[in-house]
């Protein structure tokens, strides 16, 4: 069963609330009436001598050789049986393999670094098996969409294709995204601890705020967290010693030569509310900056309307969102006329229509693009503004307006990492977090909000927000979330999309630069997720700008030190004062649709 991120803190998805590693698939609904043939403890030889475990599907009557599929899962093999019942039945020889260290397999388990030798072993014992034809596929998604990734960069020769979804990208989104860790790391890490399941302890919601609140009201370190949750984690501990992305995070990904040499068709998936879409599209972009034009032309991406789980079965409801009947994706079905394609020679499946598919909310009904930066049409500019410097409450905010500012006082808010008033919110569920406007009132007065005027006709909106903000600090550091909402004509919201920076990497992620207190410098959120909807008429844009300040992200003291260590005692109140006149014109960037380049 998936667990998915509390949405009752939407803004905070850039930084703390992704499920980054989303775990258990949600099953298909479709039970198979073919008969298939099932083998338990099946061994799969490695290069070092480890076996691997695996449960083998295919159909019974199997007259010839066939392509193979295979998951490779540190979530125990059997929790993809139905995947597995799908295919064999639909003819595929379909494997589920526990990974070094988990389930029934040997080994030690090192999260993510080992899959990729491992991924190219399986791949060439499988294509000498005479059950298959040697072409060899991939099925998965979150760590089975990285694994994917991090196989095809060993070049296997008998994989055929890939098709990850909701991948995380290490380094990211995960176990960071933006240079900025997750409590949610010491939960996943304690989910794959040993080698049974710990879905019981790992899907205990109530246990983990209550482990997270403890450590965070005792403003304890961050790198302590691991033994305040009762697991301490030589993984966790090597990740928090490359808290910048370097070369360390770069190993786990192909480097710019091995997408150059890649050749196979790839299909990649992701969700407009799913924690691992930057990570998702990491990759997508980067194999479409280096990749060869044959390669990229065999590229294809799909971003649904769906969190982490409905990358692999879509609902009609996230977070109290409703979409329409067409976001409802037979995804094996997609799965399988893909794999048909290209590894049986049948035709392109019938839904991708252009290189990207992707789902407008709203009009409910998808549109395509020759490109991800095909999705925009333009990029409307709107100028923060506020009346006597009076922009930190809900109601009485700045605004945004369309013309460009002339003078105006600055607009400031004061943080205090000792202030732990969030925990009480943090810790309640909300089914309708996308919907849920609690976290902008417990903001007001702390943050900094600014609305658009009433939009005069229906607006639709699609691809990447910006957010070029003139910022001065009084300390060395902090983290700055922004999120942006539709306030609609009845007061109602719904969440769009979000980001976040720590001050010290304004300038890069590879790279901290202490911040020099009292200089205007122009801070660029350029990582915002990628959101598609229409704005109704009478609706306004909300933007809010405010400190990152959750039990579920690592505390930052404003000091200026390694921040993992740093604990209450190093702790400083920052202002963050934001400029929006002539000489520096703080503005968003609204991206505008495209229009479907086919008809639907």
């Amino acid at each position: 069963m998936e667990r998915t991120t509390p949405l009752h803190r939407p803004w905070l998805r850039a930084i703390a609330l992704s499920l980054a590693l989303g775990c258990f698939a949600a099953q298909a609904d479709e039970k198979p009436g073919d008969p298939v043939e099932f083998q338990w403890g099946v061994k799969i030889p490695l290069r070092d001598g480890v076996r691997l475990n695996a449960t083998l599907y295919k159909p019974r009557e199997q007259p010839a050789p066939l392509p193979c599929v295979f998951t490779l899962t540190p979530y125990i093999s059997q929790s993809y049986h139905e995947r597995g019942m799908y295919f064999a039945a639909h003819g595929y020889v379909f494997l589920t393999v526990d990974v070094r260290g988990r389930g029934n397999s040997e080994g030690v388990f090192t999260p993510l670094l080992q899959e990729a030798k491992d991924g190219h072993d399986v791949i060439e014992w499988l294509a000498g098996q005479s059950y298959c034809n040697g072409k060899v596929t991939m099925w998965g998604g979150s760590y089975a969409g990285y694994d994917q990734w991090a196989s095809a960069k060993e070049f296997p020769p008998h994989l055929a294709t890939i098709v990850p979804v909701a991948s995380p990208k290490p380094g990211i989104d995960y176990p960071m995204q933006h240079n900025m860790f997750y409590s949610y790391d010491t939960q996943w890490l304690t989910l794959v601890s040993g080698r049974a399941s710990q879905e019981g302890i790992f899907g205990d919601g109530a246990f983990w705020a209550a482990q997270f609140r403890r450590w965070f009201e005792a403003h304890a370190p961050f790198r302590e967290l691991d033994r305040w949750v009762g697991n301490p984690s030589p993984h966790f501990q090597a990740w928090l010693d490359h808290p910048t992305l370097d070369a360390y995070w770069d190993s786990y990904s192909p480097t710019p030569e091995q997408y150059a040499k890649l050749s196979l068709p790839i299909l990649s998936i992701s969700g407009q509310y799913d924690g691992d879409q930057p990570g998702a599209l990491a990759f997508y972009r980067e194999h479409m900056q280096y990749g060869s034009a044959p390669a990229k032309d065999n590229h294809y991406l799909v971003i649904g309307p769906w969190d982490h789980a409905g990358t692999r079965t879509p609902k009609a409801e996230v977070g109290g969102l409703k979409f329409g009947p067409a976001s409802m994706l037979d995804m094996n079905a997609l799965h399988k006329d893909w794999y048909d394609w290209t590894m049986k020679g049948a035709g392109k499946p019938a839904f991708l229509k252009d290189k990207v598919a992707w789902y407008m909310t709203g009009e409910e009904a998808w549109r395509y693009s020759p490109s991800l930066d095909a999705v925009t049409a333009r990029g409307d500019t709107w100028y923060l503004d506020s009346v006597d410097a009076r922009a930190n409450d809900v109601f009485a905010s700045g605004d945004l307006k369309r013309d460009k500012p002339r003078g105006g006082k600055p607009d400031r808010y004061v943080y205090d990492p000792l202030d732990t008033s969030s925990v009480e919110w943090e810790q309640e569920e909300s089914p309708n977090g996308l919907l849920d406007q609690r976290g902008a009132m417990l903001y007001s007065g702390k943050a900094l909000f600014y609305h658009s005027p009433l939009f005069t006709r229906d607006t639709d909106i699609a691809g990447f927000f910006k957010l070029a903000a003139w910022i001065s600090l009084d300390q060395p550091d902090t983290d700055i979330m922004v999120g942006i909402t539709e306030v609609k004509a009845d007061g109602s919201s719904v969440y769009l999309a979000g980001d976040s920076l720590r001050a010290r990497y304004r300038k890069s992620l590879r790279e901290a630069e202490p911040v020099k207190p009292g200089v205007i410098e122009r801070y660029d959120f350029s990582r915002f997720s990628f959101v598609a909807r229409r704005i109704a008429k009478g609706s306004r844009l909300r933007l809010m700008i405010a400190p990152v300040n959750s039990m579920y992200a690592e505390k930052n003291y404003n000091a200026g030190g390694v921040v993992a260590g740093e604990s209450g005692k190093d702790a400083r109140k920052v202002t963050v004062t934001l400029y929006h006149d002539a000489a520096h014109p703080s503005a968003l960037t609204v991206p505008i649709a495209a229009a479907s380049s086919v008809g639907n």
